[in-house]
C-alpha cells in the first residue's frame, strides 16, 4: 500500500483566476515519469473554483473522465450538447472517446469544489458518450467497463468499516473526514494505491466519505 498525503499533490491551476488545482499524477508541467498512473487512474485532480470562474471549452480524447462534486454547483456544457449542473453525491462520466470538447464552470454564487478522476480506456477510439446518476447510493457501485474499472462511494459513520474490493488494483481517495486503512491513518485530500487488495478494511474515525475504485488490471 502506498499512501500519498494531501500536502504532496501537485499544485496548478490559476489562482489570480479563481482557480486552484491539486494534482495526484504527474500533470501538465509537472512531468513525474514515476507517477504517470495507477491501474487505470492517470489523474486525480482536486479543483477548487470560486464563483464565476471555470475552464474554458478545452479537447480531451482516449480518456474516461469521472467527477464527484465535494460542495458546490458543477455547470458542464460539452460538444455533444450536453449541458448539466452536477452536485454532490452525483456521479458524472464524460467518454472522450475519439475526441470531444468541454467547459466546466462554477456558475453558482459558493464556492465549488470537486475531485475529477481520469482513466485510461481499454482500447482508444470510438464515439464519446455522457452520463450522470443522480444521488447515487452508498451501496451502488459505478461501473466504468471501457476502463475495466468500478467506483465505490463509501460514506461512512465514526467507527464503522468498509471492505476495500480485493483485486487486483484498489485505488482509495478520501474526499472529507478521517478514515484508517490498514492501520494507515489517511485525511481529506489522502489517497492509497492497493497492489493485490486483499481483505482490507476502512474505519472511519470521523463521519467521512471515501472514493474506492477497483480495478482488474493496469
Amino acid at each position: 500500500m502506498d499512501v500519498r498525503r494531501a500536502a504532496e499533490r501537485y499544485p496548478g491551476g490559476d489562482p489570480a483566476a479563481g482557480i486552484e488545482s491539486r494534482h495526484a499524477f504527474s500533470f501538465g508541467p509537472h512531468y513525474d515519469p514515476d507517477n504517470l498512473r495507477f491501474g487505470a487512474v492517470i489523474a486525480c485532480n482536486e479543483e477548487r473554483l470560486a464563483p464565476g470562474a471555470g475552464f474554458d471549452e478545452h479537447p480531451h480524447s482516449h480518456t474516461e473522465i469521472v467527477t464527484w462534486v465535494v460542495e458546490g454547483e458543477l455547470t458542464h456544457r460539452d460538444s455533444e450538447g450536453n449541458e448539466t449542473v452536477v452536485r454532490h453525491g452525483d456521479v458524472q462520466r464524460l467518454s472522450s472517446a475519439g475526441g470531444v470538447r468541454h467547459v466546466e464552470r462554477n456558475d453558482g454564487t459558493e464556492p465549488l469544489t470537486f475531485v475529477q478522476m481520469w482513466l485510461a480506456p481499454v482500447r482508444p477510439g470510438g464515439e464519446p458518450s455522457y452520463e450522470i446518476v443522480r444521488g447515487i447510493a452508498d451501496s451502488t457501485p459505478y461501473a466504468v467497463p471501457e476502463a475495466g474499472a468500478m467506483l465505490h462511494v463509501r460514506r461512512l459513520g465514526a467507527g464503522e468499516r468498509t471492505a476495500v474490493p480485493d483485486g487486483a488494483y484498489a485505488y482509495v481517495h478520501v474526499v472529507r473526514g478521517e478514515v484508517r486503512l490498514g492501520g494507515e491513518p489517511l485525511g481529506p485530500g489522502d489517497s492509497a494505491r492497493v497492489a493485490d487488495a486483499e481483505g482490507l478494511e476502512a474505519e472511519g474515525l470521523t463521519p467521512a466519505e471515501v472514493l474506492v475504485w477497483e480495478m482488474a488490471a493496469g
